[in-house]
């Protein structure tokens, strides 16, 4: 069932009605997933990712709403099949009839933005999507999701005209937005702006005061350099950011040069950043393809930090320094080595809806 959209005056910019893109951290309504089910994505593996990804969502049901987009019945059946499995909270989950091409939510899914002296004080932004820069078309589905979930919430809805990605931006919740130039510059995305056009689409369209920018993402990640998987606040002053411990490896450079670059930011009140260095996984490798395996691709819900493990010697002090990061939450690790063929993990896959009049 739709809802009527609230008269909201589009005409300025979120930012300009006092609209803000929250930090992660900030409490949530609930978690958004679009369910996976193109085989092309995990080729010859399918299968095999649904017990991890049904035991993310048990975990996030135990704190949160999850909102899951489907295609038609049968794949909702086969969702609450593969869920009831898992022995997952049925009531706290629910299904929206939105098909998707893919089960990419943090890229596809609405950006949820808020105010909370707004009369309508949750709106959506609907960026352009085009698969990573037309990698895997058909993508004409995923682009719609937002004005879909939009529709389905009697939200307002910001179309800015050019496309942006989930993963490819990180908050922290005090006005402040981390990306990367590999990413957001890639003529791939929008070639007709410059940096600094960019730049303003990023303040206007997310309520934010500053960008600030690294240079690198890491090897095997076919979004050409998302900052979740390199760089990630836990609160509004600390950043996470994962380092390749090993010179050799292909990572090591680009990962230092990362390094550097956050030990030169300030934030808007003139302070640096605390930097948490994070080991990256060894290396992921299946038919011979450096997979985007990283332990910053972590998902924080109301209760827990999801963090993707890969059966890797260094899981389990990944956990710790995470842990130590997140005094207020279980950080639980899940295994996502099935889950990583597909070239992300559980931050790429879920995007947070967020409770209106909570920082």
């Amino acid at each position: 069932m739709k809802h009527l959209v609230p008269e909201t005056d589009l005409s300025i910019t979120p930012k300009a009605a006092g609209y803000y893109f929250p930090a992660e951290f900030a409490t949530h309504e609930a978690t958004w997933l679009s369910w996976p089910h193109k085989e092309a994505s995990w080729p010859g593996k399918i299968d095999a990712i649904f017990p991890y990804y049904s035991y993310f969502v048990k975990k996030l049901a135990q704190s949160e709403k999850v909102r899951i987009n489907v295609g038609s019945e049968d794949m909702k059946n086969f969702a609450i099949s593969q869920l009831l499995n898992a022995d997952v909270n049925m009531m706290s989950v629910e299904f929206f009839m939105h098909p998707t091409n893919d089960a990419w939510c943090r890229d596809h899914g609405p950006a949820f933005l808020i105010n909370p002296n707004a009369r309508e004080k949750k709106a959506v932004v609907d960026w352009g999507y085009n698969a990573w820069g037309n990698k895997y078309p058909p993508f004409d589905l995923d682009d719609v999701i937002p004005t879909l979930v939009a529709q389905a919430l009697g939200l307002p809805v910001y179309h800015p005209g050019i496309v942006m990605e989930g993963g490819s931006v990180e908050f922290n919740g005090a006005g402040t937005v981390l990306t990367s130039t590999c990413c957001l510059l890639n003529e791939n995305r929008n070639p007709h702006l410059t940096q600094q056009q960019i730049e303003q689409f990023l303040l206007d369209y997310y309520g934010q005061e500053q960008v600030l920018w690294v240079k690198e993402g890491i090897v095997g990640d076919d979004t050409d350099g998302h900052i979740d998987d390199t760089v990630r606040f836990v609160n509004e002053d600390t950043v996470i950011t994962v380092i390749e411990e090993k010179k050799s490896d292909e990572n090591y450079g680009l990962l230092q040069t990362n390094l550097r670059d956050l030990g030169k930011m300030r934030l808007l009140n003139g302070k640096q950043l605390n930097i948490v260095e994070l080991p990256m996984p060894d290396a992921v490798v299946w038919e011979d393809q450096r997979l985007p395996a990283s332990y910053a691709n972590f998902y924080i819900a109301n209760r827990f930090v999801i963090v993707p493990t890969f059966r890797s010697d260094k899981d389990e002090r990944a956990i710790r320094i995470i842990e130590a990061c997140f005094p207020d939450r279980e950080v639980i690790g899940i295994d996502s080595t099935e889950i990583i063929w597909g070239l992300g993990s559980f931050h790429c896959l879920s995007q947070q809806e967020p409770l209106v009049g909570q920082k």
